[in-house]
């Protein structure tokens, strides 16, 4: 028993030397962080984020060195800057960090609070006219938690459009789900709420079907189309009396 009493001493006694020359050696000055490098995530750029101020806005945050640095809070930190969507933080022997970040691609603005929205349905907020920095950004709106939504509709809405080659520059989705577009050429289109899967389809096939006379007769003169009609849609045209209550089979 008194020898593996001993024993047990012995071996917590080697434990604890071996514990402590770690973390001596952990404290060495050879260890402490003297880069972070700041990389572009695969297939992508870096345009907007600048590595100098992305690193002095998130240096600060960073405690530890190569060994003690939370890479969880360091990668927060860097999460915590505009234009960053997400980062990921890995070591380099001996004293160097390297964090891969992926950059927001910004799509439209949303609603009228000054945040963005991206390319992926996610909110941020930057400066705007780095994001107009390639042309005006759309103009999405819509609830909250509909972000996504609006995005993948918006996808839609760009496909169904495609053969009178006209583009939505404006989609909003109502607090009662009703969806409204705006086009490149002014025109107003109101879908309303989709009833089935097939309800907003159906509806824009039905304008696509018909533009093209409504065209020809008044010219550009189009304003808006109320396409909430089973069987038809009403008009809003300039010099059209009547305005929206015109409706036309």
């Amino acid at each position: 028993m008194l020898n593996a009493i001993s024993g047990t001493l012995l071996g917590l006694v080697a434990l604890a030397l071996l514990a402590s020359g770690v973390w001596w050696l952990a404290q060495r000055p050879m260890f402490t962080l003297k880069t972070i490098r700041i990389e572009a995530a695969p297939q992508s750029e870096l345009r907007r984020v600048n590595p100098l101020i992305v690193r002095a806005t998130a240096l600060q945050r960073i405690k530890g060195n190569f060994f003690t640095a939370n890479l969880d809070t360091v990668r927060t930190a860097f999460e915590s800057v505009p234009w960053v969507r997400k980062a990921a933080v890995r070591r380099e022997w001996p004293n160097t960090l390297i964090v891969t970040v992926e950059e927001h691609q910004p799509l439209a603005t949303w609603d009228d609070d000054g945040r963005l929205l991206s390319v992926r349905g996610d909110l941020f907020t930057a400066n705007l006219d780095e994001a107009e920095e390639d042309g005006a950004l759309l103009r999405l709106s819509g609830p909250d938690g509909s972000e996504k939504d609006v995005v993948a509709r918006l996808a839609d809405f760009r496909q169904w459009f495609a053969p009178l080659k006209l583009n939505p520059v404006e989609v909003a989705l109502s607090s009662r789900y009703a969806w409204t577009i705006k086009l490149d050429n002014g025109m107003m289109v109101e879908l309303g709420r989709e009833q089935n899967k097939t309800t907003l389809k159906d509806r824009v096939t039905r304008l696509v079907q018909i533009y093209p006379q409504l065209l020809s007769r008044l010219q550009n003169r189009i304003e808006g189309v109320d396409m909430r009609y089973p069987n038809g849609l009403a008009l809003k045209a300039s010099g059209l009396s009547g305005g929206l209550g015109s409706k036309k089979k």
